[in-house]
């Protein structure tokens, strides 16, 4: 039977004091002329407060009251980074960042930090930050985004974050903080090895090695374990202490004067010399990893009880009571007084309102302003543009995708001044296929750059530059690329507004060059038609063009979304496409498009019906509805007329306009180039089905299979013998 370890913790302090009580009661122990007395209390406050609220957390559990028992005890150092820093500097916490949380909370005086973790524990709707959608550390006054990380995942756009700071004093952007702030971000040695940590430490070296600046301070809280997954001895020390470029600060965190001593140093390093610095804290991990962790499974009780005797708890209070700042009485007080402030903030938290509709959970997720989206569309500067364009794009021959969206592109960096543009290649080079051509030279490196060859950096970068006030465009530079970091769109960027209730926000487009049909190049990592993975995302926009008129449009509309809204959106081009001049014959210029004028956009959710006929419907996107469109003119001959229907928006879908037009001709043909399994031929005939039972429904998709070199690519995607069989097939049908 598992034995309650937070009980005895809870003792052993008391048992510890009572025993002090005994012991004469004078200072043998001087506090370092440097340290602020009074500060040095207050942090024990701090970790004191945290340590009850572990406790009590368990408490409420047992009673069915708490949902969350992963503590910070053991850990309660981290309040002295929390004193050593500025309310104003942006803070990415750790799940055992509680003592931290607490001691920041005193810099505000609007913000109770002890009552804002139970309302959290107790999943109350009245909790300030996620609004009982999760137990998370996060304040908007405090500048702490929630995280809901149990790992790594936020070092990146903490990354991102200090990069955008200098990048706005570079920009002579107003910044959201002081131009002075760091940011400052911590994590588990455990979570050190995660692939997102590794990201993050690399872009950080990256930058310094080539003189950017990037003030950001890693904390790493090593108590030597992951749940039960030893770190190895002195593991941390070796892989950071001698890095090249990133330096290195070690803290006792069991000692709270060293602990403090060692984060004051490495706040002002990192604030004046504006570089990447490592706080390495050694701390321990008491009362298991969370309630119900049976800890004795993997640990013996030796090996237990030989930890909690090095209780950081009661090692300060040691240090306090030795040095005369507090008597043991005052302790017992203090410990007596916040614990009956906890357990009576506790009950009050208990009664506060739950979540009660499943509106309400989902109220946060990315609302979409249709009428503030096209008023910024129209906000535009005629008489800038046309001072910096020799000839207007609109006033230009009509052109194919790729040139049309870079005039878009350019528009868009004329219109919103918070505008960057970066990825692979996408400077000088102009990106593999030359859509942000002439950005660099015409807005320079400081809106217009190259990345490390990173996904996961590319959109940390994204995140954390958007979350400060900025307007993000970044490009993944293939659609399979996006894999590699989806967990960054998912788990960070749409995860920001669901998790502060839209207090915290990180807009942001993400250019993907997409989809197959390129004629036999590149194998599956370069012609992938898998949107599944995007598609699971909640709240993530997803707009696919199909030519560049819409494309143009469409880019106003996304990048309006993100400014108004602080949108994320998914901007799939495809490749295929983004040169293709002919629709039916060579040279007859029928899918080459004049620039639409500035005012032109296209609506979140709407879709585009290109031709209207009696026989037959045929829903599509993209290369579908390309395709589609050629073998609809060939039927022509044939007495057969088509309704084709571009969806222009994979989510959220278009679902009024598939219905209007699977309403007016009850034959539906799907034409889907993605997938058969998690395509959007599924979602489609769902609806369709749901709402008209008597629709005749048939799809043709890809096949579930990666798609090859050459000319096998096409026997596993859709061709234009496959659309005009199946319309042959489905008219057939009574």
């Amino acid at each position: 039977m598992a034995v309650n370890r937070a009980s005895i913790v809870d003792n052993n302090f008391k048992s510890w004091l009572a025993e002090k009580t005994q012991q004469p009661n004078q200072p043998v122990h001087s506090i370092p002329r440097h340290i602020d007395k009074n500060r040095l209390v207050e942090i024990f406050e701090s970790m004191v407060a945290s340590r009850l609220l572990d406790i009590h957390a368990r408490e409420l559990k047992a009673e069915g009251h708490s949902f969350y028992t992963i503590g910070s005890s053991g850990h309660e150092a981290n309040a002295c980074v929390a004193a050593a820093l500025r309310v104003t500097d942006p803070a990415y916490l750790h799940y055992r960042s509680g003592p931290f949380f607490v001691q920041r909370s005193k810099q505000h005086p609007h913000v109770h930090g002890l009552f804002d973790v139970l309302l959290g524990l107790v999943a109350s709707a009245d909790e300030p930050i996620a609004g009982g959608r999760h137990k998370v550390f996060g304040s908007l006054p405090l500048n702490i985004p929630p995280q809901t990380s149990t790992i790594a995942s936020h070092l990146p756009k903490a990354v991102g974050a200090a990069f955008s700071i200098s990048r706005q004093k570079r920009l002579n952007i107003s910044p959201s903080i002081p131009n002075d702030s760091i940011v400052v971000c911590s994590f588990g040695d455990a979570s050190s090895n995660h692939a997102t940590a590794c990201a993050a430490f690399n872009a950080a070296a990256l930058a310094e090695y080539q003189n950017l600046p990037l003030p950001i301070l890693f904390v790493c809280e090593d108590n030597g374990i992951g749940i039960s997954t030893r770190t190895p001895k002195n593991w941390l020390n070796h892989r950071f202490s001698s890095h090249p470029s990133i330096k290195y600060f070690n803290a006792n965190g069991l000692d709270v004067i060293d602990a403090l001593d060692s984060a004051e140093q490495a706040v002002s390093f990192v604030r004046r010399y504006r570089k990447p610095a490592i706080l390495h804290i050694n701390v321990i991990r008491l009362l298991g990893h969370a309630g119900s962790d049976v800890e004795q499974l993997y640990r013996n009780i030796e090996e237990i009880e030989r930890l909690e005797s090095q209780d950081p708890l009661i090692a300060t209070a040691s240090l306090l009571i030795n040095s005369g700042l507090l008597r043991v009485s005052q302790i017992q007080e203090l410990y007596r007084e916040t614990r009956e402030r906890i357990v009576r903030l506790g009950q009050e938290a208990i009664a506060r309102p739950k979540i009660q509709t499943a509106i309400e959970v989902i109220a946060p997720l990315n609302p979409i302003d249709s009428e503030q989206i096209a008023h910024k569309v129209l906000d535009i500067d005629s008489a800038s543009r046309k001072s910096f364009w020799k000839k207007l794009p609109e006033e230009e021959r009509p052109r194919h995708m790729a040139m049309l969206l870079n005039r878009a592109l350019t528009d868009i960096m004329l219109q919103y001044p918070k505008a960057i543009i970066f990825g692979e290649d996408v400077a000088k080079k102009g990106g593999v296929y030359h859509v942000t051509a002439d950005l660099y030279k015409r807005f320079g490196t400081g809106r217009v750059f190259n990345t490390p060859l990173d996904e996961t950096t590319i959109l940390g970068l994204a995140i954390g530059s958007g979350q400060l006030g900025m307007l993000p465009i970044p490009e993944i530079q293939y659609l399979a690329y996006i894999h590699n970091a989806l967990d960054q769109i998912r788990g960070e960027a749409c995860s920001q507004q669901f998790f502060s209730q839209g207090q915290f926000s990180n807009p942001m487009v993400i250019r993907i060059a997409s989809l197959a049909y390129q004629k036999g190049f590149g194998g599956h990592f370069h012609n992938d038609n898998s949107i599944a993975a995007l598609r699971d995302i909640p709240g993530l926009i997803i707009a696919c063009p199909s030519n560049g008129q819409d494309a143009v449009g469409m880019m106003r509309t996304s990048v309006a979304a993100a400014h108004v809204n602080h949108s994320v959106v998914a901007f799939l081009e495809p490749i295929a496409l983004y040169m293709t001049k002919d629709l039916h014959e060579d040279k007859d210029g029928l899918w080459s498009f004049q620039y639409p004028p500035p005012e032109h956009h296209v609506p979140i959710g709407s879709a585009r019906l290109w031709t209207e006929g009696d026989d037959l419907t045929i829903i599509s996107y993209a290369n579908g509805l390309w395709m589609s469109l050629r073998v609809a003119e060939r039927l022509k001959s044939k007495g057969i007329t088509c309704n084709i229907l571009d969806l222009r928006w994979l989510n959220p879908l278009p679902e009024q306009d598939i219905l209007s037009v699977a309403n007016k001709c009850n034959k539906i043909l799907i034409v889907d180039e993605g997938r058969k399994t998690g395509g959007i031929s599924e979602a489609i005939m769902a609806l369709i089905a749901e709402n008209n039972p008597s629709a005749v429904l048939k799809r043709i998709t890809g096949d579930d299979t990666f798609i090859p070199l050459g000319a096998a690519a096409n026997l596993v995607l859709v061709q234009e013998s496959d659309i005009e069989t199946a319309i042959h097939s489905i008219l057939e049908q009574p």
